[in-house]
């Protein structure tokens, strides 16, 4: 029987140093829990306007950068997506109403596919399933209601999430350099780790995130021109769907164009499936353009790492979730390789560049 590894030095000669440092870890993930989120939200955005950051140094001092970037992420990013979340929960909870009091024309509907041929009892199914369509956009909504809190709860958050762009992006490449300095881990691991999670982070802030708002805003310019109500509410729920995996923007498009013709506009419609159409297939053509043909993701990671991310982390949770997936794989790759000595041909770290390339378009 092969004898069991030894600890590493630093924990048999400094055993109460260690448990020190492992009780003060521990503490602080306590005093970060309630507020993590907000705490990853911040770190999200760092990440994002650190390029802003950098080039406002070559005319201010880092203090004096930081302050302007943090002013204008408050009034440009956070304070709009705050109205415009508030909007889409007032357009839902009208639409929940809507569907309740039976104001949608589902007969219409039938009928026109009854014209085309195909015939489907959609008023009965729909009258069936009335409340419980009702009840699942309510629960969304609520459900978004609990995830902001109180009012108290949000002005704390975002207190929070400011505070920590601004450390970060006043002295964010110090505190990366003191965490690899504190990690008893190699230099070349480490490097070899931050680069791993540098391209996880921009495949998914970039990959996901950014080509998710561009589609959402697109769709939601062809509703407003179409005149269909909710168009916040449609245009936030546009960008939830095509963050997600095999799903994307037709989740939205296809029951608008249903809805239509209920009102009788079939051109208007013909015009939005067209439009939809060239929103889904966008896709294809965003992706290659933001970050390239190849991004840090497989579909299993995207799917449970999404909507695991929303139970564990929130809504920071959509782009968060798949980059922690991403990167515990990344560091069991770097802990194989360190404990076992196989090359990265075997499939470890290595080879990540390989396995890390995986096409994100993932969206149906």
């Amino acid at each position: 029987m092969p004898d069991s590894p030894e600890p590493p030095g630093w924990v048999v000669e400094q055993p109460a140093m260690t448990a020190l440092a492992l009780v003060s870890v521990l503490l602080a993930l306590f005093v970060l829990l309630p507020y993590l989120q907000y705490v990853l939200f911040g770190v999200v955005l760092a990440y994002i306007l650190e390029p802003v950051q950098v080039r406002l140094e070559e005319y201010v001092r880092p203090t004096i950068a930081a302050i302007v970037v943090v002013v204008a992420t408050l009034i440009v990013v956070l304070l709009p997506l705050l109205y415009v979340a508030t909007i889409a929960v007032q357009q839902s909870l009208r639409l929940v109403r809507s569907i309740r009091q039976g104001e949608i024309d589902v007969g219409t509907i039938e009928s026109v596919l009854e014209t085309n041929g195909y015939a489907v009892d959609l008023v009965s199914l729909y009258e069936s399933n009335q409340d419980r369509i009702a009840t699942g956009i309510q629960q969304v909504t609520t459900g978004a209601i609990d995830l902001a809190g109180s009012l108290p709860g949000i002005f704390i958050g975002i207190t929070i999430t400011l505070f920590v762009l601004f450390a970060l992006l006043r002295d964010g490449n110090r505190f990366v350099a003191w965490l690899e300095w504190v990690l008893p881990v190699d230099d070349e691991v480490l490097a070899e780790l931050r680069t791993g999670l540098d391209r996880l982070m921009w495949a998914s802030v970039v990959g996901n995130v950014a080509v998710a708002a561009i589609q959402a805003v697109m769709l939601g310019v062809g509703l407003a021109v179409a005149g269909v109500p909710a168009v916040v509410f449609l245009t936030v729920a546009t960008f939830v769907l095509t963050l997600l995996p095999l799903v994307g923007a037709f989740g939205i498009w296809i029951p608008v164009a249903a809805y239509l013709v209920a009102m009788g506009r079939p051109t208007a419609s013909v015009a939005i499936v067209v439009y939809g159409l060239l929103v889904t297939f966008s896709d294809s053509y965003l992706r290659p353009a933001l970050i390239g043909r190849t991004g840090a993701f497989n579909s299993a990671i995207i799917v449970v790492g999404i909507f695991g991310g929303l139970v564990v982390f929130g809504a920071v949770g959509l782009f968060i979730g798949p980059v922690v997936l991403g990167g515990a794989k990344l560091v069991l790759d770097s802990f194989a390789r360190v404990h076992t000595g196989e090359s990265a041909a075997d499939g470890t770290l290595e080879h990540s560049g390989a396995d890390t390339d995986v096409d994100t378009d993932a969206d149906g």
